[in-house]
């Protein structure tokens, strides 16, 4: 048989090493980061990860096989930006990536100063910077966004809503939407409650038939678990036996101790959530701001009915017409205690729902779908940069109508997905 010759713009499109940058090392950027990487390497490719020292992404991606080196960096932009610019650019020469892929703000911005686009570049908000502040921070984020737009190949973002809400800011950028997904193997219905709530320690005091709420995530302002708070005496008034467990660990811990009403438990970080899943009646996440929040796909994908926020993502990870069960205004504590009391107090609505979020994870949001079509981009990048090998022209890109992507036949792309291309 006579060997093919493959062409040099195929080549091209299966990257050898792809370095992920990355400065938050918990919560949902972690694990989209472990995710990739992992089926990366299953796939042959070369993955790095670059991230701080400490938190879960250094542990966890090199348990999923990629190389894991050091950068130090810090959450907040600051005077110590430059010397983790050009750390950035020597671990980038070092590594010798095909492709740079930058998770969140700091990384964005350290990779793209570094590059100024000479390396495909791929950047991923996973919620946009500028609704992390307000004032002259704000509008300096902002500014810096439609800047390194310019730089990047893609703005990578995980739900539709999070694009649109970066083109309404007036970022102009080539996009794509590649929306958020979960293990649905590992993130599965339990088949006893009452048995994992007594293998948790921390609700030896609760009582087993106690309805229960169960808030995920990193305490700190965006996941907004003081309007939490302030919603809870109104639940127990209403609910008088139920409890709330913030589970997880942050800058504001002893703030939101001291503010804590009766019935609430806080049960610090946990490696492996899954059990808090399953201990739970209704999962909330009261967030000020997000992309698309993995927790509420978590608890979905256990079979556990959510009451959200509605910010950026939130009603797009819902089943649909659930809206009005399950999503409240942000910064809204009346309307969060109403949505709560509604689950705690009805175990039949909290089933139906449970049941109807499991099978609409399964449908739209399991991670093998997120990690294919984040491989499609990858190569799409990597086969333009063949093509026109120059750095991209100074040229603003337009906002035309997007492309939609290739179609894997093994993994089906998302019934809504459409990749957000701007030539």
């Amino acid at each position: 048989m006579r060997s093919r010759v493959v062409p040099q713009n195929e080549r091209a499109a299966a990257p050898g090493t792809v370095l992920h940058l990355s400065q938050p090392v918990d919560g949902g950027v972690a694990r989209v980061v472990t995710d990739l990487v992992r089926a990366q390497t299953a796939a042959g490719l070369r993955a790095v990860v670059a991230c701080p020292p400490g938190g879960v992404l250094g542990r966890d991606a090199a348990a999923a096989g990629a190389e894991v080196v050091h950068w130090p960096a810090r959450r907040e932009p600051g005077p110590d930006l430059l010397r983790e610019t050009v750390r950035a650019a020597r671990l980038i020469r070092r590594t010798g990536p095909d492709l740079v892929h930058a998770h969140s703000a700091k990384a964005g911005l350290a990779a793209r100063l570094a590059l100024r686009g000479r390396v495909p570049t791929v950047y991923q908000p996973h919620a946009w910077s500028f609704d992390a502040v307000g004032g002259t921070t704000a509008r300096l984020a902002l500014r810096w966004e439609r800047l390194a737009a310019r730089w990047t190949d893609r703005v990578l973002c995980v739900s539709e809503d999070e694009r649109l809400h970066g083109l309404r800011a007036g970022v102009r950028a080539r996009w794509a939407v590649v929306r958020n997904g979960v293990d649905t193997g590992r993130f599965r219905p339990a088949d006893d409650s009452a048995r994992a709530r007594a293998a948790l320690p921390a609700l030896d005091g609760v009582p087993p038939g106690a309805p229960l709420a169960v808030c995920v995530g990193r305490l700190c302002r965006q996941k907004g678990q003081d309007v939490l708070l302030r919603a809870w005496p109104e639940v127990t008034a209403r609910v008088p036996d139920a409890w709330l467990v913030l589970v997880g660990d942050g800058p504001q811990r002893r703030e939101l101790g001291a503010a804590a009403p009766g019935r609430v438990l806080f049960a610090g970080a946990a490696d492996d959530t899954v059990p808090w899943y399953a201990a739970a009646d209704v999962v909330v996440l009261p967030s000020r701001w997000e992309g698309m929040a993995l927790v509420p796909l978590e608890a979905m994908a256990c079979g556990r009915p959510v009451v959200l926020t509605e910010v950026t993502g939130a009603a797009e990870s819902l089943p649909p017409d659930r809206a009005g069960h399950c999503l409240v205004p942000p910064e809204h504590p009346g309307a969060l205690a109403r949505a709560l009391v509604a689950l705690l107090a009805d175990p039949r609505l909290r089933h139906d729902l449970g049941r109807q979020a499991r099978e609409h994870v399964l449908t739209a949001y399991d991670v093998r779908r997120t990690t294919a079509e984040t491989a499609r981009l990858y190569g799409e990048v990597l086969a333009e940069r063949s093509a026109a090998p120059r750095v991209r022209p100074p040229r603003r890109p337009s906002a035309g109508p997007p492309a939609r992507p290739s179609t894997d036949p093994s993994v089906p792309p998302h019934p809504e997905t459409r990749e957000r291309t701007r030539r």
